[in-house]
């Protein structure tokens, strides 16, 4: 851990940051809710059903594409940093259906008489590294002037049409796995609070979900999901829920960056963390304490997958049990 201390702060530009400036879930299914549908049944594989990762459409029988779309506000004072943190996550939906992204282009939103537009040419740099690690082109975009700095991906990806990570596919009796470790929430609350740098945070968020993706797929696994905005409870919830499955989670097997208990302790709790844990309060049953809640709950940027399934390497969290849909128990 280092203090940063750039002459100018991105985070400062932003009333949220990263995925925890996520629209609350509740209120989110809301309004989705309500929407009509314009087309569905055939060909679309994936839709707004149950608030998958991506959209899925075949397009003949052995193909199938995967689209999806996030940005977000700077969630790091570094502009590549940020650039690779929010390519790294909008690739990870597709890694999280079961995908390979074949084609990006840029979203970009700039205050242009607040912050020198240079700054945002190193934003989409580390967009483009990313995206050349992950062997996805990077074609174009758009941009526009806003009051808040903005920047992500939509992407286009492959899938087999038989052979995708869905969220409504868990059955009772199947271990859940995290790839990547909790905590990135308090820690970017507290990044941007006090410019302190935190190293491992920055590796974890711009690691690709490529290879945890990969072997879920080889271990015979169909049920998967990021966990980003909506915090492992959160993601867990929904997908239990479209399972119609019940969860146990073994919180001592949950893995923490380093300094996010700390982070916690000292206060820096992201609102979207909270509001998390209020939209699954009603379906837990837990025996652990506040603190280990808001943790589970924490709104992650560019977390690990939720795998039904085991991925060697990576901690076993609890299972999937039959249940009531969508109850989690926490011990």
């Amino acid at each position: 851990m280092s203090i940063a201390t750039p002459a100018l702060r991105l985070t400062q530009f932003a009333s949220g940051g990263g995925c925890a400036c996520k629209v609350p879930p509740g209120e989110l299914e809301r309004v989705l809710g309500g929407l009509p549908v314009s087309l569905e049944g055939g060909d679309l594989l994936v839709g707004l059903d149950h608030g998958d990762d991506g959209a899925v459409v075949r397009i003949d029988g052995d193909r199938a594409v995967v689209a999806t779309a996030d940005f977000f506000t700077p969630v790091v004072d570094d502009a590549f940093d940020w650039g690779r943190i929010a390519a790294a996550n909008a690739l990870s939906d597709v890694y999280a259906m079961g995908g390979t992204p074949v084609v990006a282009i840029n979203l970009l939103a700039w205050p242009r008489e607040k912050i020198p537009f240079e700054l945002a040419a190193e934003v989409l740099r580390g967009g483009a590294e990313v995206c050349s690690a992950a062997g996805c082109y990077l074609a174009g975009g758009h941009s526009i002037d806003d009051l808040e700095p903005k920047y992500g991906l939509a992407v286009t990806g492959l899938a087999a049409p038989d052979r995708l990570l869905r969220n409504d596919s868990g059955v009772a009796g199947v271990p859940l796995t995290l790839t990547k470790p909790l905590g990135l929430g308090v820690l970017n609350n507290r990044h941007k609070a006090t410019g302190e740098r935190f190293d491992e945070a920055v590796a974890v968020m711009t690691s690709l979900n490529d290879k945890a993706s990969a072997a879920a797929l080889a271990g015979g696994a169909v049920c998967a999901t990021d966990v980003t905005g909506f915090g492992l409870l959160g993601h867990l919830y929904k997908m239990t829920r479209a399972s119609g499955v019940a969860a146990v989670i073994d919180s001592a097997a949950v893995p923490y960056i380093a300094g996010a208990r700390e982070a916690l302790s000292a206060g820096y709790i992201p609102g979207g963390s909270q509001r998390n844990l209020d939209w699954v309060r009603p379906h837990l049953e837990a025996s652990v304490d506040e603190d280990e809640l808001i943790l589970l709950a924490d709104a992650q940027t560019s977390g690990g997958l939720l795998v039904a399934g085991e991925i060697p390497g990576s901690p076993i969290i609890g299972e999937l049990v039959a249940g009531t849909p969508g109850h989690i128990t926490v011990l």
